[in-house]
């Protein structure tokens, strides 16, 4: 089967289509013939080295954290999923040795893959994994967004920004949406009720925020001090320089700065197919490629001005 690995760390170009075994599922597991899977943050920055500490010096490593496809086979003490099931899932980034979700096949432990929504096309199930449950994760479990909350959304425009618009608008928050102003349609028409130019505004013309959600992941301590009273604050858009203020911030208790690892379950898949369902999420596609190209999808998006998801298309 064909696979995309990264063969070292460095630039998009490390990346590689190689001809690897098909896995077989273990006990627990299930294999999937992927249909599509997208680029994420984290993909980006395990490729160009920057998590090296924790994914170490061994190659290759699989590329793609989330996919959709079909099961195709399960391992022992598998209930719930036979061949034919439609789903999707991800890959944990401490699995990711020799294939992940960019390739033809995957096995994947049954707890963390969902029922994919029926009314999604397979590229349209990609773009929603990570980007969806990160935001469902931010908004629900981090800083307990309520309804009539101020609610800013920084970087709105992206993967994860215009789940979080959907999700936060469906909460009953009052969104804020912070991105380029060529974006202000498609993020009014995702639910936001303002939205501002982050290229001619600044920090100190916005707010108070009872929540702010941050997907860049600079300039956090300024964005921070633009939070109300008892007001939460988090970010997904890790760097050094994140992790830095995410340390320093810790001094203001509940206006602290928080993070978390996005490693959804099934539990949170399901939850997100149910906003799916109901109407309350829809996928936001930038561009679509075949896995060949995987290598231009992540030059595409260390380009920036990404909206929504860069998908990759894994079969026909």
């Amino acid at each position: 089967m064909k696979a995309a690995q990264i063969t070292s760390y460095g630039a998009p170009d490390v990346l590689r289509i190689n001809d690897v075994d098909r896995p077989a599922p273990g006990v627990g597991e299930v294999l999937v013939s992927v249909e599509a899977s997208s680029v994420n943050g984290h993909d980006v920055i395990v490729r160009a080295g920057e998590l090296k500490m924790v994914s170490g010096r061994r190659f290759p490593i699989g590329a793609g954290l989330d996919f959709a496809g079909v099961v195709v086979g399960t391992g022992a003490d598998v209930e719930g999923y036979r061949a034919g099931d439609r789903v999707w899932g991800t890959v944990h980034p401490r699995q990711r040795h020799s294939t992940a979700g960019a390739a033809e096949y995957v096995v994947v432990p049954a707890d963390r893959i969902a029922p994919a929504p029926a009314d999604l096309s397979p590229v349209d199930a990609a773009s929603l994994v990570v980007a969806g449950a990160t935001a469902l994760i931010a908004l629900r479990d981090s800083v307990h967004l309520a309804g009539g909350e101020r609610v800013l959304v920084r970087g709105a425009a992206g993967g994860v920004g215009t789940a979080a618009v959907q999700l936060a608008h469906a909460t009953g928050g009052h969104v804020t949406a912070l991105a380029r102003d060529r974006h202000a349609r498609l993020l009014t028409d995702l639910g936001a009720d303002e939205v501002l130019d982050y290229g001619s505004t600044t920090s100190d013309q916005i707010g108070p925020f009872d929540v702010i959600v941050d997907t860049v992941g600079s300039e956090l301590h300024c964005y921070r001090s633009r939070l109300a009273k008892g007001g939460r604050m988090v970010t997904v858009g890790l760097s050094a320089g994140a992790l830095a203020a995410i340390a320093a911030s810790s001094v203001h208790g509940s206006r602290r700065i928080r993070t978390f690892s996005a490693n959804p379950d099934s539990a949170v898949l399901r939850d997100l197919a149910d906003h799916v369902t109901s109407g309350a999420l829809r996928p936001v596609v930038d561009s679509v490629y075949p896995l060949a190209d995987i290598a231009a999808a992540h030059t595409a998006f260390e380009r920036g001005g990404v909206v929504g998801k860069h998908v990759i298309a894994v079969s026909a």
